[in-house]
């Protein structure tokens, strides 16, 4: 349901608490305590069958006697009531439930689903059970059992834990950090991370989100809410149990590799979220995040009264990644003429340790000035020739100059080593992020950095596939259906290399032999050219064959091969006497010296689903344990960042007498192993190990692949991908009355340069009445964000003209949080009006709207704007003015119940 009714518990006009009590340590005497410290201005309203008052306030035996339907209740009442002070609360009107009361147990027949059960049939909101509670510092709302109430501040903070949520509370308000609102999920029967995430996005009283995560159960629904957030502000996340050891029972080396944290890893970077790894590095964030704006940039100038603690800061900022910045040759000149001769007269700029107030003053503003550098940390070592204290404040008079000249506003961080309370205070009154260690601070800097380059990930325009890329999707699905009808599990290796073939994706030639003699046959025609051979048992039951011995390499003769096949037959019976064994494989050793071994795949995770494993391959590949994996769908500079995130893309390099290996064929590898997986569900494990990669290209030499029926479809799509992929099965061709042909899709990631040229052809006129107001330009920036959408909550269908591949126009719908309603938007080029390519575009939006369960869309239309309300007129919009703006319309169209003959056939 997402954010339905979550404004009822995050501002709700009045509370009633279930299992009030008056007895001191009692859940419910805290609760209530913490309800009426926090100067709730609605009304309190207490339930318990055993008192008619409690500190004042009138108490009733039930929900029903309640006076009024309350928009939230809290419930601290004992596990076997809760279901029936849902039904209750339910019945008379409620929004919402906190339930903090434990012990209500798990899955089919339990408390817990007898609640969600419950709430749902209701529509009541349910956050619990087993939860703190909620805080909600703004509305000054604080229905949980914290010892502390948070101070109200702009991070909304989302807690699997309630001991968390509990314990950053304490820590925020020893260091004046606020929330818009702290949320304790508990067991997430019905509030979860995606709804939370919804509603703070669109949130104007929070500026970035924490999340503590201990599981994600609803990972499309999760990564959709996070991409989204994280789009709008910083979006932090820590996750408990990284050593799970959820790949133990995985077939493939790909499989192993894909342990259970790196996939959460995976995700997070997939959504633009920024993870940490402990508290003390989340506390870092929220320092940080809660004081200074995320900035552009990750070169860091450093200015310090001690040389040994600047040289630990560079050490630390190159450890994390980050740039020492240079100084410019004028901010050199300006130093020299400020500072004594033993300066540094480099960065980390070293002021000497005597440094005093203006000392300090003066170099910190040479630096906000320098643009060789993108923020500063300050640091000061306390030592009996100058006061610390009078050096921060002015550092901080320096910092609030520079801000009031709106120069730049230079990120500024400080650490003051033995920091006295004076200078704590005065870096608190500035909002300066201050922290206890160079290695803290500098960590805290790296946080933005990593959130600003996220963003950058999330906006960048893909590079193109190669146009004669074009998989056989066909082929592939008829070769796995096949293989399941069967019954089996793993392709054998001539369905593994005709599977290869439809994605166009090199590989050694297989050769099936049944019988020695076979294998002796089949590698004639190889060794007769002087080429070598490898034999392999083929069996469904041996997957790693070299652990019987069933690999012989290097083969040069037809007795050699003869004998090589015989001896892996008899060493198959006899070491694995149950196994099914279909006979060997020969083919062609694969002479490349100088090429890499990789190792690409697909592994199967049971939260998110197909996830992509790039790495250094061969048979130590899980020792030497050097990958990275990605959530599919993949385009070529996802692709190459994966690659980038390992060790081996180092050697991908040339080096010495070795040519580069030609990444781009590496990265177009990947892309098809994604693409594969979103055409052929059926796929739970993929492992091309190894993958030779030189300058001529790539080649697979040893594949397996295993298959299992695929679950039901709901809609279109994946129905495992995490991340939904682009809906292909959407296209469409139609021709208008002038005779012009036209190709109608999805809109693409790089999809940049038509909508360059498509604006080109839009008079200001036009783009007036589509923007509601002038547009100077169209940025990259602009441009990324009608192109990056996300499939699972948005459309974006773009017209091309068939015979000039240029775009004609584009309609485009985001559903709601909810997914009950869409708004649309539509533009065509302004040459183009008049011909019936409007009328199209909208009916193609309004059918995906109905396949996709949307209720109705709806539109904001200037009242100038005739030619496009006639036209919402002719397709059954319902037309009224806008309460708020008379020169606006709002069209609106029911499309759940549309009669069959208004919908758009395929």
């Amino acid at each position: 349901m997402s954010t339905y009714r979550l404004d009822k518990l995050f501002a709700p006009n009045s509370v009633a608490l279930v299992g009030a009590s008056s007895r001191d340590g009692s859940l419910g005497r805290r609760v209530l305590q913490n309800l009426r410290d926090a100067g709730f201005r609605g009304r309190i309203q207490l339930v318990n069958p055993k008192h008619s008052e409690i500190d004042g306030l009138p108490c009733v035996a039930r929900v029903e006697d309640l006076e009024g339907a309350p928009d939230l209740v809290v419930i601290a009442a004992p596990p076997a009531a809760v279901p029936g002070i849902v039904d209750a609360a339910g019945r008379k009107g409620v929004a919402a439930a906190i339930v903090i009361t434990a012990g209500l147990g798990h899955g089919p027949g339990s408390l817990a689903e007898a609640v969600t059960r419950t709430a749902r049939r209701h529509g009541v909101r349910i956050v619990g059970p087993n939860c703190l509670g909620v805080i909600a510092p703004h509305a000054r709302l604080n229905a949980s059992f914290a010892a502390r109430n948070a101070p109200a501040g702009d991070l909304a903070l989302i807690s699997q834990s309630g001991a968390i949520a509990a314990g950053l509370v304490e820590w925020a308000a020893a260091r004046r950090v606020g929330f818009s609102a702290v949320v304790s999920l508990g067991d997430k029967t019905d509030v979860d991370f995606g709804d939370c995430l919804d509603y703070f996005a669109q949130d104007r009283a929070t500026r970035a989100i924490l999340l503590y995560v201990e599981s994600i159960h609803t990972a499309r629904k999760f990564m959709s809410a996070a991409r989204i957030a994280a789009r709008a502000k910083p979006v932090v996340v820590i996750k408990s149990g990284r050593h799970a050891q959820g790949a133990r029972a995985a077939a493939t080396h790909t499989g192993a590799l894909a342990g259970s944290d790196e996939v959460y890893d995976a995700a997070f970077r997939r959504a633009g979220l920024l993870r940490v790894f402990d508290l003390d590095e989340l506390f870092a964030a929220v320092e940080t995040l809660g004081r200074q704006k995320p900035f552009a940039g990750k070169r860091l100038a450093i200015l310090t009264n001690g040389g040994g603690v600047g040289v630990l800061a560079v050490d630390r900022l190159v450890d994390l990644g980050g740039s020492l910045a240079g100084l410019s040759e004028g901010t050199g000149a300006v130093l020299d003429s400020l500072l004594p001769e033993t300066w540094s007269h480099a960065n980390p700029v070293d002021i000497i340790g005597d440094a005093d107030a203006t000392r300090y003053a003066t170099s910190l503003d040479a630096l906000l000035k320098d643009d060789a550098n993108d923020a500063v940390l300050v640091m000061n070592v306390p030592t009996a020739m100058a006061s610390a204290a009078e050096a921060a404040e002015a550092v901080v008079e320096t910092v609030r100059r520079d801000r009031a000249s709106g120069y730049r506003r230079k990120p500024v961080f400080a650490v003051w080593l033995g920091e006295d309370g004076r200078s704590a205070s005065a870096f608190e009154s500035a909002g300066i992020p201050h922290f206890a260690t160079e290695a803290d601070a500098v960590q805290g800097f790296m946080h933005l950095v990593r959130y600003r380059e996220a963003q950058d990930a999330l906006m960048e325009t893909p590079d193109s596939l190669p146009q004669d890329f074009v998989p056989d999707a066909a082929t592939a699905r008829a070769i796995v259906a096949a293989v399941i009808a069967e019954g089996r599990t793993w392709l054998d290796p001539l369905e593994v290399s005709r599977l290869l073939a439809a994605y166009q994706i090199p590989d050694a030639c297989v050769t099936l032999a049944r019988t020695p003699d076979e294998a002796a046959e089949a590698a004639r025609p190889h060794v007769s050219a002087g080429a070598t051979v490898a034999v392999k048992i083929l069996s469904p039951d041996i997957v790693h064959k070299s652990d019987i011995g069933g690999v012989l390499l290097d083969l040069t003769s037809e007795d050699a091969v003869r004998e090589a096949a015989a001896s892996i037959l008899e060493r198959a019976a006899r070491l694995r006497p149950g196994a099914r064994v279909t006979g060997v494989t020969v083919q062609p050793m694969v002479r490349r010296p100088k090429a890499r071994e990789l190792i690409l795949g697909l592994a199967d995770d049971p939260t998110f689903g197909p996830v992509i494993v790039f790495g250094r391959g061969g048979t130590a590949v899980e020792v030497i344990n050097d990958k990275a994996l990605a959530l599919p769908p993949l385009d070529m500079n996802l692709a190459a960042s994966l690659v980038a995130r390992t060790r081996v893309s180092r050697i991908l390099k040339a080096y010495r007498d070795v040519p580069a290996a030609d990444e781009r064929a590496i990265q177009l590898v990947l892309v098809k192993l994604a693409q594969l997986a979103a055409d052929v569900p059926e796929l739970r494990e993929l492992d091309i190990n190894p993958l030779l990669a030189d300058s001529n290209g790539v080649i697979a030499v040893d594949t397996r692949i295993a298959v299992a029926p695929a679950e039901t479809r709901r809609g279109s799509g994946h129905p495992r991908f995490a991340v939904r992929p682009y809906p292909k099965e959407w296209e469409r061709r139609f021709e208008l009355p002038s005779h012009r042909r036209v190709f109608v899709r999805p809109v693409r990631p790089e999809d940049e340069p038509l909508f360059v040229a498509f604006f080109q052809r839009v008079t200001v006129e036009d783009l007036r009445l589509r923007f509601f107001a002038p547009v100077k330009e169209f940025s990259h920036a602009f441009i990324a964000r009608l192109i990056q959408i996300d499939y699972a909550r948005s459309i974006a269908f773009v017209a091309i003209d068939e015979e000039t591949g240029e775009m004609m126009g584009a309609v485009r719908l985001h559903a709601d949080a909810n997914n009950e309603a869409g708004e649309y938007a539509i533009l065509l080029r302004s040459d183009l009006k008049g011909l019936g390519l409007g009328w199209r575009l909208m009916q193609l939006m309004i059918e995906w709207a109905r396949h996709e369960g949307l209720h109705h869309v709806e539109g904001q239309v200037l009242r100038e704007n005739t030619v496009m309300l006639e036209m919402c007129a002719g397709l059954g919009f319902e037309i009224r003015s806008d309460r708020d703006d008379p020169e606006i319309k709002v069209v609106r169209l029911a499309v759940a119940d549309m009669p069959e003959d208004q919908r758009l056939a395929g």
